[in-house]
């Protein structure tokens, strides 16, 4: 007897047949295709959850210019706020006259001007009559006013003023000269009394410009002085 014929015979009934292979595979491939999708739907939640995540650092973390929304700016009532360091502001010093504190006396008149200090003396402490050379009195004025021209490195003019009274004599043909003859004579003591001759210089302005009336003999009195003009700032060209 051949094969056949034993399968059909005595031991057909323990004789199993076997599946087909597309049947013993069926499962497994519908197993690994919900693994599959499994896996997918794994991968996009954790990318969707990603994003919200660094979304949410952003806006936490970003400024007002960057995300152009103060309300997601979350401040902690924890925190106190931080007051601004402010440098102390320095020492102001106060202003200070160019002149050292001195006496210079009652015969000295001190003019304060924008830009200039004016110090007048009266010709009659200085000259006598119709005179340009310094007397003893007018030695001692100007020795009480050199420490205070030599505190400084301005500039000086040395103006005479005369009245309107008109004079003729062999030196001073008219109240020109005289007022420049006196003022260069209070330059030149000034220069021997220390004070650098390139600091000075001497006009004569005669009786072109009046502090008082002409006509009465307290004006004229005034009108006969010497200044000494301490240009403090530069003049303006």
């Amino acid at each position: 007897m051949n094969g056949s014929a034993q399968r059909g015979g005595r031991f057909a009934k323990w004789h199993v047949e076997p599946r087909a292979d597309e049947e013993q595979e069926g499962w497994l491939l519908t197993y690994l295709d919900m693994i599959t999708l499994l896996l997918v739907m794994l991968v996009v939640m954790l990318a969707f959850a990603g994003q919200g995540d660094g979304e949410r650092t952003l806006k936490e973390t970003a400024g007002p210019s960057q995300t152009g929304d103060i309300s997601l700016l979350q401040v902690s009532s924890d925190l106190q706020p931080i007051a601004p360091i402010i440098p102390p502001m320095p020492a102001i010093e106060p202003a200070t006259s160019p002149l050292p504190e001195m006496d210079l006396g009652e015969d000295i008149e001190v003019i304060l001007n924008e830009g200039s200090i004016s110090f007048r003396i009266s010709s009659e402490l200085l000259f006598g009559s119709g005179q340009a050379e310094l007397e003893d009195a007018g030695l001692d004025v100007l020795d009480r006013l050199v420490p205070t021209l030599a505190a400084t490195p301005h500039r000086i003019i040395v103006e005479g003023h005369t009245d309107d009274r008109p004079i003729q004599t062999a030196r001073f043909p008219s109240n020109w000269e005289l007022s420049a003859s006196r003022a260069s004579s209070v330059v030149r003591y000034l220069q021997l009394s220390g004070i650098a001759a390139g600091r000075m210089s001497a006009t004569g302005y005669a009786e072109t410009r009046p502090l008082g009336d002409n006509t009465s003999d307290q004006g004229r009195a005034s009108n006969r002085r010497v200044e000494l003009v301490m240009q403090t700032q530069p003049q303006k060209p």
